[in-house]
């Protein structure tokens, strides 16, 4: 076995677009082989088992701050060698999501207010009016691409509308997002991360001016907890923006793959769309299912702080940890039939939103979207078909979601 595992060719698999398209059988196979694995050639580990990836994403000595992970970005053999990566990863490095302990609940403070569960709850008005809006437009539906009339713009409007962003930046936003997004694939070319360091400029410029307009008169909401934060110094300047420009990425990146992932699988499993109109009390279950069973990321990172045991290894200290969802959400030790849909399965303990002190901050305004719009999809279409053949898109390792989602929409009589 051992054998065997030294001749995985990690990276050239995970960027291979047969993995892209369906990486699921590939993930089996090598969870099979061990729930932990070292990979020589980069030096970076990989857990596959949910037990496994439980332990260690939560553990305190697993961070997420990848200038501690040695050889990598931050080395001064790295800087010398490639200085525009260093200046890239350096500029996104002030965010809560990329420092470890004290800094990061510091950070993660500002905005815990902003995503308390009855702060969501008073979003959904907004929400389901934005799901309406766009699904109105639809008319009496048709062949239509569900990602690029609904499951892409509605989180994106969503989100701009809690920071009060205006319509006419969504573009904008959206081309930022989709080149800086690619910097989760760990492994980048150089023309990669030149593309996300240009996006990530133009994504600041954009911003520091939206915060110097709105400081005359911040109102109320996240902005206003944001600049209440940075006038009181608990965020320094960097970190205000790169929180920001975080939040708007992921922010609604999780939800459109959310929404589109999500009804490719119900489309693709006709009986459990038939169960879920049946029992819309199924639909927070079935958004979990969907999270679990079609996650929108591949990879969660840590770096190890100090030596950890994790499974049949020990992770050194400044080592990088890569968690492959795909494989510890379907883990049958942990879930009865994880290669199957199920729309009412409980309990359904998956880690797409990670583990820990750095689970998804956002994670239950993404529920609450997915709930929405599935809900309203459903309401406004009793018949909604594949009409072709849906894409994933093969141009990002970590992040997953489709190209396009071709459906056939119908009022009925």
């Amino acid at each position: 076995m051992n054998a065997i595992v030294d001749e995985i060719n990690w990276w050239g698999t995970l960027q291979d677009k047969s993995f892209l398209t369906d990486p699921y059988p590939q993930l089996k196979a090598w969870r099979e082989l061990g729930a932990v694995h070292h990979d020589r050639a980069s030096d970076i580990y990989f857990v596959l088992g949910h037990k496994e990836f439980a332990k260690m994403a939560r553990a305190p000595q697993m961070g997420r701050d990848t200038s501690k992970w040695r050889d990598g970005w931050a080395s001064p053999e790295a800087r010398a060698r490639n200085p525009e990566s260093y200046q890239l990863f350096s500029e996104i490095q002030p965010q809560m999501i990329n420092v470890n302990g004290a800094d990061h609940a510091r950070m993660r403070g500002v905005f815990e207010n902003a995503f308390r569960p009855a702060a969501i709850a008073a979003m959904a008005p907004m929400i389901k009016a934005e799901a309406d809006r766009l699904l109105e437009a639809l008319g009496d539906g048709g062949e239509v691409d569900l990602i690029k009339c609904f499951a892409a713009p509605m989180p994106l409007r969503v989100l701009c509308n809690l920071l009060d962003i205006p319509a006419e930046m969504d573009e904008s936003i959206r081309n930022w997002s989709a080149s800086m997004i690619r910097v989760l694939d760990i492994m980048t070319t150089q023309e990669t991360r030149h593309e996300a360091l240009v996006a990530l400029h133009e994504f600041k410029a954009y911003l520091t001016g939206f915060l110097a307009e709105r400081r005359k008169d911040p109102g109320e909401g996240i902005i206003a907890a944001l600049l209440a934060a940075s006038d009181a110094g608990i965020l320094n300047p960097e970190e205000t923006l790169m929180n920001l420009v975080s939040m708007l990425i992921a922010g609604h990146e999780t939800t459109v793959t959310l929404i589109g992932n999500g009804m490719l699988s119900l489309l693709r499993h006709p009986d459990q769309l038939a169960r879920l109109r049946a029992d819309r009390s199924l639909t927070p279950l079935a958004v979990e299912e969907f999270l679990r069973y079609e996650p929108g990321g591949n990879m969660i990172l840590r770096v190890a702080t100090e030596d950890f045991p994790v499974g049949d290894k020990v992770i050194p200290a400044g080592c990088m940890v890569l968690g492959l969802i795909g494989a510890v959400n379907r883990d049958p030790l942990s879930f009865v039939d994880p290669d199957q849909l199920d729309v009412g399965r409980s309990p359904n303990h998956h880690f797409t939103f990670g583990a820990g002190a750095y689970t998804c901050i956002g994670a239950g305004l993404a529920r609450l979207e997915g709930q929405i719009a599935f809900d309203a999809l459903l309401d406004r279409f009793p018949s909604i078909e594949l009409a072709g053949e849906a894409r994933w898109r093969l141009d990002r390792v970590n992040a997953r979601g489709l190209e396009n989602l071709p459906v056939r929409l119908g009022r009925g009589g």
